[in-house]
């Protein structure tokens, strides 16, 4: 993914508006961030527990997306896999991300989920760039190049659902 100024970052925005686009917070360290690693720029609202904003390339264009997932903390001991990068992650370390619709429906409250690493870090999981704390990868026959590609793909399809 090419870097982002913080103007690139609030004009990208699809699912909310853009006074909200002007408001949310930007994080802080966006020259330090590995972007030739990145498929997407994912990070949570340190205000708020239960918000998370996602930007991507899509269709040719940037795309933000608003997320917010439950506060609730699952038992050490449950398991569940991002639908993205199909990393598993013990506890709470995969969230249900739901996201308004773009658009009239989801100014009438529509909205879409999708099941993530709720540190957003897909990206590095699967290039092997992050440790896993509390989770695992499975061993795949795929290259790396290969899970990339499927992971921008799932990304692709749940942005789709937001147009819809």
């Amino acid at each position: 993914m090419k870097s982002l100024t913080e103007q690139d970052i609030r004009n990208s925005f699809i699912n909310c508006s853009k006074g909200e686009a002007k408001r949310l917070p930007i994080p802080r360290d966006l020259d330090e961030r590995p972007w030739d690693d990145l498929d997407f720029l994912g990070w949570r609202d340190p205000g708020a527990p239960d918000r998370s904003y996602l930007v991507t390339e899509h269709a040719g264009r940037l795309a933000g997306v608003t997320l917010r997932f439950p506060s609730s903390q699952r038992g050490f001991l449950h398991r569940s896999m991002c639908s993205l990068c199909l990393t598993t992650h013990r506890g709470s370390g995969v969230s249900l991300m739901t996201a308004r619709k773009a658009g009239p429906a989801g100014r009438e409250g529509n909205s879409v989920g999708v099941y993530m690493c709720a540190d957003l870090a897909c990206s590095l999981y699967v290039r092997g760039k992050k440790p896993l704390d509390s989770g695992s990868r499975f061993e795949e026959t795929l290259t790396t190049e290969e899970q990339v590609a499927r992971t921008v793909g799932n990304l692709s399809a749940f942005l789709e659902k937001l147009y819809d």
